[in-house]
Formats: C-alpha cells, sequence, structure tokens
C-alpha cells in the first residue's frame, strides 16, 4: 500500500503497531501519494457507492459518480444549506468541493494531516468562496469548542491511531445538537467497539447500517478502470501496492468485503443538547 513497501508487510505492520506509529504510517503514505499524484483529475480516493437513490449531478461530476455518490450517502439525512460544516479527512478535496456546491453549506472546511493534499486543494478549489482547506490532526483538531453544526467523515477513521480521541475531538468542535455523519469499514469485533466508542463520547446514535454490499458493487463496476488507471500512471514496482490501496479485485480489502470478514458501515449520531 506505500511506496516502497510490499502491500502485505505494509498491512501487517499496520496491524501490530502502535496507534502512533499506524497514525504516523497512514500520513506518511497520504503525503507521498499526493506529491506523486498532482493530477487534477484524481481527486477521488473512496471506494464508491452503487445504489439507485444518487443526486443529479452535472456532466463535469458524472465520471466521479459512485465515489460522489459515497458522500452523498453518507450526509443525505441532514438538511446543510445554511449551516457551518466540516469534513474530518478531507484527501484531495473532491468531495468537500461537490459538497460546497451542490448542498449550499454557509460554510464548508476540510482538515487533512496532509500538508501536501491541503496545498493542492487549496490550488483546485480556491474559487469557492464557501471552502476552505486547513492541515490538522483528526486527533487534535485545530478548531475551537462547538464551531460546527454539522461534521463529516468518509472512509477515513481506519488510518487513525487512537478512535476515541478522534470521537472526543468531533463531540468537542460540534455545538449542542449537531450531527456527526461517518461512514467506514471494520471487522466486526471492531465495530463494536467502535459503536461503544461513539456512546462513551457522548453521542446519541439516530441510524446505522450496512453498506458492503452497495460498496462492493462500486468496486466491481470500477474494477477494470481502476487496473487500467493504474498500469498507465503508477510505475511496475509499486503497481501492488497502489491496487491494494485502491481495492482491486483480489486485494485484501477487496476480499474481506466478499468474504464477509470485513463490513462497511454508516452511522449518523448527534450531540445533544
Amino acid at each position: 500500500m506505500a511506496m516502497g513497501f510490499p502491500a502485505r508487510l505494509f498491512s501487517v505492520i499496520l496491524r501490530v503497531s502502535p496507534g502512533r506509529i499506524r497514525n504516523w504510517m497512514w500520513k506518511w503514505w497520504y503525503q507521498r501519494l499526493a506529491k506523486a499524484h498532482r493530477r487534477s483529475d484524481f481527486r477521488f480516493m473512496n471506494y464508491g457507492y452503487k445504489d439507485d437513490k444518487g443526486p443529479k449531478l452535472s456532466r463535469e461530476d458524472e465520471p466521479n459518480r459512485l465515489f460522489i455518490q459515497l458522500y452523498h450517502m453518507n450526509i443525505r439525512d441532514i438538511d446543510l444549506q445554511g449551516r457551518e460544516v466540516l469534513e474530518v479527512g478531507s484527501g484531495r478535496g473532491g468531495g468537500a468541493s461537490w459538497i460546497a456546491k451542490y448542498c449550499e453549506p454557509e460554510s464548508l472546511v476540510g482538515v487533512d494531516f496532509s500538508k501536501e493534499a491541503v496545498r493542492l486543494s487549496r490550488k483546485w478549489y480556491s474559487e469557492q468562496e464557501n471552502l476552505s482547506f486547513i492541515e490538522g490532526n483528526a486527533e487534535s483538531l485545530p478548531i475551537n469548542d462547538s464551531a460546527f453544526d454539522v461534521v463529516y467523515n468518509v472512509e477515513s477513521s481506519h488510518c487513525y491511531g487512537n478512535m476515541r480521541a478522534f470521537a472526543e475531538e468531533v463531540n468537542r468542535v460540534l455545538r449542542a445538537g449537531g450531527h456527526f455523519c461517518w461512514t467506514d469499514f471494520r471487522d466486526e469485533e471492531t465495530m463494536q467497539k467502535v459503536q461503544s466508542i461513539f456512546v462513551d463520547s457522548g453521542f446519541k446514535l439516530v441510524s446505522k447500517k450496512e453498506i458492503t454490499r452497495e460498496v462492493l458493487a462500486a468496486l466491481d463496476e470500477i474494477n477494470e478502470a481502476k487496473i487500467e488507471q493504474i498500469r498507465e500512471n503508477v510505475p511496475k514496482s509499486i503497481r501492488k501496492s497502489f491496487e491494494t490501496f485502491a481495492g482491486v479485485r483480489g486485494t485484501p480489502v477487496y476480499e474481506g468485503f466478499h468474504s464477509g470478514s470485513l463490513h462497511y458501515h454508516r452511522y449518523l449520531l448527534v450531540k445533544p443538547g
């Protein structure tokens, strides 16, 4: 998954490393990824989501439909119009840009721990007046208390070393009555621990849903296109690492979804008040 590391070795190191080391390794990987791929057409890094409830998209956005639909699924039960919104783990900014344009929040701030990804996002989306990006750690957000109405997080938290610190930070920066929209994957045992962490951190569960089938359908639909893009743009020595990161067929995450050892979930939570 990381440049210079065999994919499976990188995965093993991540599993056995302490949270702080795991967090550092993911940060290193995303920083290298951002530096290596400055192409402006590569703005989404999630696995995608396929169902029949997707939003109407412009011609410009249509090629990224499955990636956008994962964002849309995560926030579609919340009215963002006129709200102050935070994305934790904004990556290359594609999801934040789409939400800022079409959901009409008063403001949307994307925070990411990759300095290079933040730099690219600021460059690409500089014309969107209600959108901004800052560098920061999800476990210690550089944000004042009670600053946002909505916080969302898409396929990012599996990289964090301390999930409890992240959940407590989200609760801290949310206003009373604010919503937290979260979607990511875990094995069954770890997912139960994550749910307990959310509740222990002060959130009330509004709804939850397993979406593994819809994510797997998206991965299947774009599998060949991903492989072709990797072959065209990635040196042969690290293609397997990129294929693992992208979740193509035969890689550990894809096979985990297919076998049932990994599950993709969506949670909607609220901070009481």
